[in-house]
């Protein structure tokens, strides 16, 4: 099994506020007790927090359920219930948050100990106390708690790393990322042998330091699924510079030329501002026969198609990761290159969209009413069920209240609009209770 996981989906609930209570005073030398319920507690929040310590999804495997704790119950004396603490949710860096059911971009994490909130914690109810007025000094009202956010949420990792190798199988990347870091990938004589990302720190002799990022091989169609590219696409993504490597010495029977083609357009089918990234073309297997022939008939045809001819063609080094001939100058090249490159934001447009709406009214209605074979009327909708949910219904005054707030949403007229008579049934949840004219 893959201990490797970059994208995953998990369920999460937030905590309940706490009930509020009904109590009065009754101590023996208080004339005119009065009300003394206490508000409920906050419910905990579902918080994703950035662990630099996890390179993987891999703990979300066999554990997708996460739920925060209820608030506390208010009590008697007016003594509030307590909040519950937060639920946090450890994440690997580089890990970006997206709501399954719409697809909207939560967040972007990136940051070691960043935090977001992707399900927040419900309220807790009021307690008596809070309804007392001139009129009405002593309610037997209280409120539930508001039930906290329930939603499903998408993970995916992108790896973060300032340079990321690319090309075909066996080009030799898994043996470039060996020879230039502490990195131990497997390799092999083999195409795929490389199945999940390798990240591996890159010290140059002048004492810079990157990280870089050896991506499965890519093959011609990746892009739409075939070999290894739709799963690991996504993490070249982060990247500043491309460094791609191609096999010069033709001992697949590919043409070196055709591969760089090949391969570059996998990466504009994929996201097409990756060819915004500035590439190196890394010149792999030079102590190979033919390697030199090969190299000189991909300058000439790279030079065919360059359309400036006063623009600079893309950087090629020629090297050998077997004798390490070239590395030490396409390190420090590769090192000047990011020094001049900025990030590359991924979302910043997304985000902008999502997160300024200023005055935003959902055109969704309060409330929907459905007839069901039984000639029984069904009442459905955020709003309702929430009011219904945070409705005590052990105490009259409370049913009353839930009355009015229906009446005041407009559902009485709705429902003789739609031909409800005195008597009908009306179900909200597994809740029943008589229409009345």
């Amino acid at each position: 099994m893959s201990m490797f996981l970059d994208q995953v989906t998990i369920d999460v609930k937030a905590g309940k506020g706490g009930d509020g209570m009904v109590a009065f005073r009754r101590e023996k030398y208080v004339p005119d007790g009065g009300p003394a319920g206490g508000d409920g507690g906050q419910g905990g929040d579902v918080v994703l927090v950035v662990d630099e310590g996890l390179r993987t999804l891999m703990d979300f495997r066999f554990n997708r359920h996460f739920k925060a704790q209820p608030g506390e119950n208010g009590m008697s004396k007016g003594m509030h219930g307590r909040g519950s603490d937060d639920t946090y949710i450890k994440v690997p860096q580089g890990t970006t948050v997206r709501d399954a059911d719409t697809g909207a971009l939560l967040g972007d994490l990136i940051e070691q100990g960043q935090t977001l909130v992707i399900a927040k914690g419900g309220r807790g109810g009021r307690g008596n106390t809070r309804f007392a007025s001139p009129k009405n000094p002593a309610p037997e009202l209280a409120e539930n708690g508001e039930p906290g956010q329930e939603r499903k949420i998408e993970l995916e990792l992108k790896v973060l790393a300032d340079v990321g190798l690319v090309g075909f199988p066996s080009v030799g990347k898994s043996t470039l990322l060996s020879v230039i870091s502490s990195a131990r990938p497997k390799i092999g004589a083999y195409h795929f042998t490389t199945l999940v990302p390798n990240l591996g720190m890159v010290t140059t002799s002048d004492g810079r330091s990157f990280a870089v990022a050896d991506l499965p091989g890519l093959i011609e169609g990746a892009s739409q699924g075939v070999g290894l590219g739709t799963q690991f696409l996504r993490h070249i993504e982060r990247t500043r510079v491309i460094l791609h490597v191609v096999d010069m010495s033709g001992m697949e029977g590919r043409d070196p030329y055709e591969d760089y083609l090949a391969i570059n357009k996998e990466l504009s089918t994929h996201n097409l501002r990756l060819l915004e990234r500035p590439q190196i073309i890394v010149a792999n297997k030079m102590d190979m026969p033919d390697a030199e022939e090969n190299l000189a008939i991909f300058k000439e045809q790279l030079a065919k198609e360059q359309t400036d001819e006063f623009a600079e063609g893309p950087m090629i080094f020629p090297i050998s990761g077997v004798t390490r001939k070239g590395i030490d100058s396409l390190l420090n090249a590769t090192a000047d290159l990011i020094e001049v490159t900025p990030e590359f934001l991924l979302y910043d447009e997304e985000i902008e969209e999502d997160v300024v709406q200023y005055g935003f009214k959902s055109d969704k209605p309060e409330f929907q009413i459905d007839r069901e074979a039984d000639a029984t009327w069904v009442l459905t909708g955020d709003k309702i069920e929430k009011l219904f949910q945070m409705t005590n219904f052990d105490h009259d005054e409370t049913v009353m209240r839930f009355a009015r707030q229906l009446r005041g949403m407009g559902v009485d007229e709705a429902l003789r609009a739609r031909g409800a008579k005195d008597g009908d049934i009306v179900r909200i949840g597994e809740f029943e209770f008589e229409f009345v004219e």
